[in-house]
């Protein structure tokens, strides 16, 4: 069985305050004297119970401290006529019930009032514990310590609830963020991926339905490498929902000259030798299946550069087109690939070239 922070919580606080005040009805005398002292401690535990309510709830306490000072009344009002009753009854209650009021203060009030609050409340209960016919300095000393002990106590098991409250709703927000990031990763995988698959698909898809009746074996090669497509795209799928995708420069700017040629963009590479790691390869193959997506669905282009190149710390990778569509250089693809590589502390830039053209250029640190 799990246990319950709060439960335990009000356990040990109600455990402290209800015990403390029911051991001295064992030592009442008359119907008249524990009549008084249950209608004290009534009038102590009723204010008691509803701080402590409200402060389990959470949330900062403000305005006037209403019921705190009609508890601190409640405790130290009923001492003198208790005492004139019987003065162990009025010793036992003036020792007894400020040790279960510094909780309520350290709960209610801030630390700059509260902890002088306490103070103070040591004081009285020190000088009460050596002035009192039944004093002296050791009696002192414990409702001093008694004081401080049952407050902190008191005040530790209250912020334990409140902290594991906000622990427990952490924790629900750090899941509910990682199925975002799920979400968005997944998104951008599919954007990413079968954006470039479904091009190519629609390419070879139109250059046979072109071929069928003039170069009937031109057109069953193309629809051979439309069916390949289809099912590097379906793998793709598969990948993504495995959270799983190893992709390589090489592989890819591979595969963006087939599809840039078999669109009619002539295509040239001039790739640097690089080594890389794993994660800054994947980008960089990344940026040239977004930049190659958006040459074939998004410009004119009848060339296009693939390069790369090593500088002091840094790998640089530019696609290069030469006739752009007007419009907005930016996409949901872009921001993709931003995010990407600002993971890695890299940065992208889109922009259109003097000549009509368009660049996508990306730089990551090595």
């Amino acid at each position: 069985m799990r246990i319950n922070p709060q439960r335990l919580t009000v356990g040990i606080i109600y455990t402290i305050s209800i015990g403390f005040t029911a051991t001295m009805l064992t030592i009442v005398r008359s119907p008249l004297e524990a009549t008084v002292l249950t209608v004290a401690a009534v009038a102590f535990l009723i204010p008691h119970h509803l701080l402590i309510r409200a402060a389990l709830r959470g949330g900062e306490q403000r305005g006037v401290p209403a019921l705190l000072i009609v508890q601190t009344v409640a405790t130290y009002a009923p001492i003198p006529y208790l005492a004139s009753l019987w003065i162990v009854i009025g010793y036992n209650w003036a020792t007894t019930m400020p040790t279960i009021l510094s909780g309520a203060v350290l709960v209610r009030l801030r630390p700059r009032s509260a902890v002088p609050a306490v103070v103070v409340i040591g004081a009285v209960s020190f000088w009460l514990g050596i002035g009192s016919p039944y004093g002296s300095l050791t009696a002192g000393l414990y409702q001093l310590i008694t004081v401080v002990v049952t407050g902190g106590v008191t005040y530790g098991a209250v912020r334990l609830v409140i902290v594991s409250r906000e622990l427990e709703q952490a924790r629900t927000e750090l899941a509910e963020a990682a199925v975002l990031r799920e979400r968005l990763r997944i998104s951008r995988d599919l954007h990413d991926g079968l954006g470039s698959s479904l091009t190519a698909i629609a390419l070879k898809g139109d250059l046979a339905r072109r071929l069928v009746e003039r170069e009937p074996e031109a057109a069953r090669a193309e629809l051979s490498e439309l069916v390949h497509v289809a099912r590097d795209a379906a793998q793709d799928v598969r990948q993504v929902a495995r959270g799983y995708r190893e992709m390589s420069l090489t592989e890819e700017v591979h595969r963006a000259v087939a599809l840039l040629e078999a669109s009619g963009v002539s295509c040239q590479t001039n790739l640097a030798e690089l080594r890389v790691s794993q994660p800054v390869d994947e980008a960089l193959a990344w940026a040239v299946r977004e930049g190659t997506t958006n040459v074939v669905r998004h410009s004119h282009a009848t060339t296009c550069s693939i390069s790369t190149s090593a500088g002091t710390g840094t790998v640089r990778l530019e696609l290069v087109n030469d006739r752009a569509r007007k419009g907005s250089a930016d996409g949901n693809g872009l921001a993709g690939l931003r995010e990407r590589v600002g993971g890695l502390g890299g940065s992208v830039s889109a922009e259109r070239t003097g000549s009509g053209g368009f660049r996508l250029a990306m730089e990551v640190p090595v």
